[in-house]
């Protein structure tokens, strides 16, 4: 077991994010599926040769929509399964981690997905009597000197 783990759980969480994104994405387009119409030139029922309106519904462009709407929701629930494995082979890095307060720190920011800022938020209302208190660069510093070997450190997530 490696750091490594910590790397591949972050980025299968966004892999997740960025599936349910386009799954959300396909079902608005599925919904917003019209009548089409479209004029074309040829011969009317009683002889006469000019523009012809055609309308209908586009089942061919629905179909396939629904199709890979499947296939994304299947990809969906795989990755999920990966994820729920990942996170316990994660979770069981970080439980190597020698100290208690690194421990709670790395759990919350990848685990919990938390910002920097907010690990130093939850951190201070862990420790309260804690004389210097914790700052994002406090806990970001921390975790860099955890990894000060490791090439790929995850990156601080967007603010929520």
């Amino acid at each position: 077991m490696d750091k490594a783990i910590l790397v591949e759980y972050t980025a299968m969480r966004e892999e997740i994010k960025d599936i349910k994104r386009r799954i959300r994405t396909l079902e608005k387009e599925i919904e917003n599926i019209t009548v089409v119409s479209d004029s074309v030139k040829g011969t009317r029922p009683d002889g006469t040769y000019g523009s012809i309106k055609i309308t209908g519904y586009p089942f061919p462009e629905e179909a396939k929509k629904k199709t890979c709407l499947q296939r994304y929701k299947r990809k969906l629930e795989e990755k999920e399964e990966e994820l729920l494995e990942l996170m316990t082979e994660a979770e069981e890095y970080i439980e190597s981690i020698p100290k208690s307060e690194l421990r709670i720190m790395f759990r919350m920011y990848f685990i919990d997905d938390m910002t920097y800022i907010q690990v130093a938020e939850c951190m201070n209302r862990i420790f309260p009597k804690r004389k210097v208190k914790y700052t994002d660069e406090n806990v970001k510093k921390r975790i860099q000197r955890f990894f000060e070997n490791f090439e790929n450190v995850p990156q601080c997530p967007e603010e929520k």
